[in-house]
């Protein structure tokens, strides 16, 4: 199951790439009313995310400290370009992240994913990580692609 967990993030994250690879930095940072996350934050977020279940099973943190709150849950995002890495930065962070992650979660085994934890919604390490690894990870790769569509730019991949 590793290997498809790993498979399916690793498609979404591309999806999140190809989504953003034509915007210029200030596209990134548009935000359009009603559209909840604009393109730096949702990939900063996820960066953030890969950091946090990464070090959940073992890795030490890489991101500085202010990250969280710029990118966290419950952070806003601003369309302040300057208060932001620029989209080639997010770009190589979230390969490094997506690689960090990747080789923390190869490195499992079953008892590990049985690992029980004291969360009512997770009941194992395994139920948490399909969870941010797959569910939140996709939900944000389909927020990033309606956040596209309202600043006015055409689909550029199809998520499956």
């Amino acid at each position: 199951m590793i290997d498809e967990l790993i498979h399916t993030f690793e498609a979404t994250v591309r999806f999140m790439e190809q989504s953003v690879a034509d915007l210029s930095d200030g596209e990134m940072v548009e935000q359009p009313s009603r559209v909840p996350n604009h393109g730096t934050w949702t990939l900063g977020h996820i960066i953030f995310i890969c950091q946090g279940m990464a070090t959940e099973l073992g890795a030490a943190p890489w991101l500085p400290e202010d990250w969280e709150s710029v990118f966290g849950y419950g952070s806003t995002p601003r369309s302040q370009e300057q208060r932001y890495p620029q989209k080639a930065q997010l770009q190589t962070l979230l390969a490094d992240a997506t690689n960090r992650l990747c080789q923390t979660v190869r490195c499992l085994n079953a008892s590990a994913l049985r690992r029980p934890l004291s969360d009512d919604a997770f009941p194992t390490m395994g139920h948490l990580l399909l969870q941010v690894v797959v569910a939140h990870t996709a939900f944000h790769a389909g927020q990033l692609a309606a956040w596209r569509r309202a600043i006015g730019k055409e689909s550029v991949a199809v998520f499956v």
